[in-house]
């Protein structure tokens, strides 16, 4: 299995407004449960402490392979959503590593 890790620091310099994109990229990426068969397990969430030290949101997915990660990265509703991740973001890190 693959756990795909992902962290986004956002854009605006209004925290009040960073707040509120965060949440949307959480509530985005969380309602691909369910849509694209790939995600075995998915987990996004905006940061709640140190936001002036913090990155902003993360992604936590389970996939069963290197393939079906893959197959997640081009799936029409995924692709929709990193249309908005990729409007408000300013930089990203990833990891994936075998469970």
């Amino acid at each position: 299995m693959i756990r795909h890790v992902v962290t986004w620091k956002l854009a605006s310099d209004n925290s009040s407004e960073r707040a509120e994109q965060a949440a949307e990229v959480a509530r985005r990426l969380n309602a691909l449960e369910g849509v694209v068969p790939q995600i075995l397990t998915i987990s996004a969430g905006a940061n709640t402490l140190y936001p002036d030290a913090n990155w902003d949101v993360t992604l936590v997915a389970d996939f069963a392979s290197a393939e079906a990660l893959e197959q997640y990265a081009v799936h029409p509703a995924h692709q929709e959503v990193g249309v908005y991740i990729r409007s408000v973001v300013a930089s990203r890190v990833a990891v994936d590593f075998e469970i």
